[in-house]
């Protein structure tokens, strides 16, 4: 018996993480896919005359149990991998692909659903079930529906290539990271780094049985060196070993891989009549194309450049106070700490002590119980992947609504970053509100024997970001899974995460938390006005970090040609140079380590971030002329999140708004 296509004998029918071998996924997935199948055909084989409830409801519905096997199996790859699941998933990828291939490329399906789709007028849908049949339809025919038997050939090769490389490219970064530690032995190499940070190196260095401390690539390691360490010479280790993930011509070298990841999408674009990749990525976002794409994201530069040039310009004039002629991006979290502290004498460490990691999750928690109904209680019935985890029961005014998992700590088999997932999506069928499961991931500073986990102000930030993605998962109420919680357009995403993240900053709602974990002071008033004025600190600078990305990011995907007769650190230096504040380095480039596009889902929509950051303004600026936590507009706010995918995303937000998201929002709240 094969635990993963049982009806899961658990509370909720959650994952059944301490009963699966990693034997059982791969003749799992067989059998689910061929169950999948069963069901496309038994669509297809129907007698009577396609109907919207046959065809495209249908079809909805089907293959629920292989979503959830696979997401839970990748999920897995990314928050607890081992050499044995990235085995798996070489193997599972390419029968993934080749089964939706044969779904989108299916004739007698497809005739059927265009039968529907050019019959709808005789159908009384509603605007979801409007929705889902457009979508479907331009789902395959996105898919290669129209295409002839060669060409349908050669995108089916395509994907499958697409697949494989994509888990390579990550694959690569994750051990790549890995593969690099700095073993310090003399405690003065560690000059003007906070102890409670000089005792996780000795932790790290502790469990690879050496003396001293181990700094390593992992981002609770590697930011707080950069940002505080004396010693010139090893930030700039540090920094180029960073730099060079991926990119030293070794094993792990992901330069070839760029270049065949990119050729192989714009292979894809052109077989389906588009010019290049963005152009058929972007006709299924609110931004339509990449014309509309570089003009915002140029406006951005505009108006954002001449304030980065004068952060810079000051954090030179701190560095040069050291004798430091020639500042480099290496120098740049050092003195931009150094400025912050002489600015808002305000630094991360003084201020961990007041966002203890429990403290902080209370506080968002109780967040989404004053502006939803929602309330969390744990639940140690419901098996987890890893001790680390944390499972919480969700419920919404007394009534069961999610399941959400928390998963806090770095650990060698998982990816850095954070990220929400889902394990299982929400929809309604015979009668029943199927609910989701909702995960998290973060990779914040684990507690130690003395302290428990305390926050950055900035992992703070990162912990709502990842719980407003998770509140688009919770409060999911659709019908169909297709259109459900984060399924929607890839550039609308991005704002209930970056909307969460402005109550940090809110002086009424910080005092309800931010308290000393020793103490219980709270975190004083002129501490919490630094916090807001430092909200803005280096946003010039970020802001072209993050513009930079999107240009670099859309230029891949429209001008993949030039990359024949350059390499990807010439193309990379030749589209960030509009954004860049440092000299290059020619020994490092971030593009083999870009996972976001090259693995992630971002590819052409990297600028979504910046797009979101003008709605999240905006709707944000609407909860402040109201309160804060208005409850009218907290309901409005809670229809934009139930609806999922079911709506055009412009007409959900002006529903909520009651007008269009303006550019003004974001640039008076970065620039003032």
């Amino acid at each position: 018996m094969n635990i993963l296509t049982e009806k899961f004998n658990t509370p909720y029918h959650s994952a059944p993480f301490s009963d699966i071998k990693n034997e059982d996924y791969l003749p799992a997935f067989k059998e689910l896919i061929q169950k999948s199948e069963a069901e496309i055909d038994a669509i297809v084989n129907n007698p009577e005359a396609p109907t919207f409830e046959n065809v495209i409801e249908a079809l909805a519905y089907s293959g629920e149990q292989l979503d959830v096997v696979s997401n839970i199996f990748f999920n897995l790859n990314s928050a607890e991998t081992s050499d044995e699941i990235q085995q798996i998933a070489q193997e599972v990828s390419p029968i993934l692909t080749e089964y939706s291939s044969k779904i989108s490329q299916n004739e007698a399906l497809f005739k059927k659903i265009k039968k529907v789709y050019d019959e709808k007028e005789k159908y009384n849908l509603n605007e979801e079930q409007e929705m889902l049949l457009n979508e479907t339809y331009k789902g395959f025919v996105r898919s290669g529906a129209l295409l002839n038997e060669e060409d349908k050939e050669k995108l089916k090769k395509i994907s499958m290539d697409l697949s494989l490389k994509s888990l390579q490219f990550g694959q690569n970064v994750l051990a790549s990271t890995n593969a690099y530690f700095k073993h310090i032995t003399h405690k003065e190499d560690l000059a003007g780094i906070p102890e409670a940070i000089i005792d996780q190196y000795a932790e790290e260095a502790k469990e690879r049985n050496l003396e001293g401390w181990v700094v390593t690539l992992q981002y609770p390691s590697y930011i707080p060196f950069m940002t505080y360490a004396e010693n010139r010479e090893l930030r700039k280790e540090l920094a180029l070993a960073n730099g060079k993930k991926s990119f030293d011509g070794g094993e792990f070298d992901n330069q070839n891989l760029i270049k065949e990841l990119l050729n192989l999408k714009q292979q894809k674009a052109e077989l389906l009549g588009y010019k290049n990749y963005a152009d058929f990525v972007l006709e299924e976002r609110m931004a339509k194309s990449p014309v509309k794409v570089f003009d915002f994201l140029n406006e951005l530069l505009t108006k954002a450049k001449p304030y980065a040039d004068k952060e810079i310009e000051e954090l030179k004039s701190l560095a040069k106070a050291d004798g430091i002629e020639d500042m480099q991006s290496y120098d740049h979290a050092y003195y931009a700490e150094k400025l912050r502290k002489a600015k808002f004498d305000l630094n991360d460490e003084e201020l961990k002590p007041y966002f203890p990691l429990n403290q902080v999750q209370d506080a968002v928690f109780g967040l989404a119980g004053k502006l939803f109904g929602l309330t969390f209680e744990e639940r140690n019935d419901i098996p987890k992947y890893h001790e680390d985890v944390k499972v919480y029961e969700v419920k919404e005014n007394g009534t069961y609504k999610s399941l959400l998992y928390v998963d806090y700590f770095p650990r060698k088999g998982k990816r850095a970053g954070a990220w929400m997932t889902s394990y299982k999506n929400q929809y309604k069928q015979n009668g029943e509100n199927s609910r989701p499961h909702i995960s998290i991931v973060c990779n914040f500073s684990k507690p130690t024997k003395d302290t428990p986990s305390l926050l950055t102000f900035q992992e703070v930030t990162t912990l709502f970001h990842e719980f407003g993605h998770a509140l688009h998962g919770m409060m999911a109420d659709t019908q169909y899974p297709t259109l459900s919680g984060t399924s929607v357009k890839w550039d609308f995403v991005e704002l209930p995460s970056q909307f969460l993240e402005n109550f940090c900053y809110e002086p009424e709602f910080l005092k309800t938390f931010a308290k000393h974990y020793k103490t219980g002071e709270v975190l004083p008033d002129e501490k919490i006005e630094k916090i807001e004025q430092s909200k803005n600190f280096m946003e010039g600078y970020q802001t072209l970090r993050q513009l930079g990305f999107g240009l670099l990011d859309m230029n891949y995907h429209t001008k993949v040609g030039e990359l024949e007769n350059e390499s990807v650190k010439e193309f990379e230096d030749k589209y960030t140079k509009a954004t860049s504040l440092y000299p290059s380095n020619s020994e490092t480039a971030m593009s083999p380590s870009f996972s976001h596009i090259f693995q992630g889902g971002y590819s052409a929509g990297y600028y979504s971030y910046k797009w979101a950051e003008v709605l999240d303004a905006d709707a944000f600026q609407y909860f402040k002329e109201n309160g804060i936590f208005n409850p009218e507009i907290a309901a409005k706010y809670k229809v934009l999140l139930s609806s999922g995918g079911t709506k055009d995303p412009m007409e959900l937000y002006k529903a909520f708004r009651g007008s269009e998201p303006k550019v003004e929002s974001l640039l008076k709240r970065a620039f003032g």
